[in-house]
């Protein structure tokens, strides 16, 4: 802890480059990943302060649309896309997922059980697989289209997909090389960026 506890004391001395951020944010990408600590946006992307919209979710899930009840994941994605007016939607699984590992596995996750329930929103076409790929690579970007899926159907998405104002993107992170893939439909495959 105490290098991060370093590092955050020598961040906070440098407010000149931090200021503008104070008027308010305008983002243009909404990326929505997983949890998981070797995966950073900011990192993979190059993105600075103030680029991206972030919601981490373990197994980078998107839960189903369910307007009668609060969600953060739901809060965030509309706020994202209604209020910031992202034009782009990034929707980034990652090789070694724990979570996707855990479906194509079929773990016995009683003992966590906030997280088996949260794993139930999983769409289970999307967790299809080799349950002896350690990189689950298969069942991820499987699970990415079907989280692509599920956030088309999100009121506030739909309706700036179909006027145009939005696109939505699949992407697929290899955590032990840094490669980066994005899901054509033209092909129907993953394919370097």
């Amino acid at each position: 802890m105490q290098p991060l506890i370093d590092n955050a004391r020598r961040f906070g001395q440098r407010p000149e480059e931090f200021a503008p951020h104070a008027a308010g944010q305008s983002p243009a990408v909404l990326f929505i990943t997983c949890s998981d600590s070797r995966v950073v946006p900011a990192l993979i992307t190059g993105a600075r302060p103030g680029q991206l919209f972030e919601l981490r979710t373990a197994g980078n899930i998107v839960p189903p649309y369910d307007g009668g009840g609060p969600s953060g994941e739901a809060a965030t994605i509309e706020y994202a896309v209604e209020v910031l007016g992202v034009q782009d939607v990034v929707v980034c699984g990652h090789s070694h997922c724990g979570a996707v590992g855990a479906l194509v596995r079929g773990d016995d996750l009683s003992a966590v059980p906030a997280v088996r329930d949260w794993l139930a929103h999983a769409a289970p076409e999307g967790a299809a697989g080799p349950a002896d790929d350690p990189a689950v690579a298969d069942a991820v970007r499987g699970h990415v289209l079907a989280q692509l899926l599920r956030l088309r159907s999100y009121p506030c998405v739909e309706r700036r997909l179909a006027d145009g104002r939005l696109r939505v993107r699949g992407w697929y992170y290899e955590v032990h090389t840094g490669a980066v893939r994005e899901y054509r439909p033209e092909t129907d495959s993953f394919e370097t960026l």
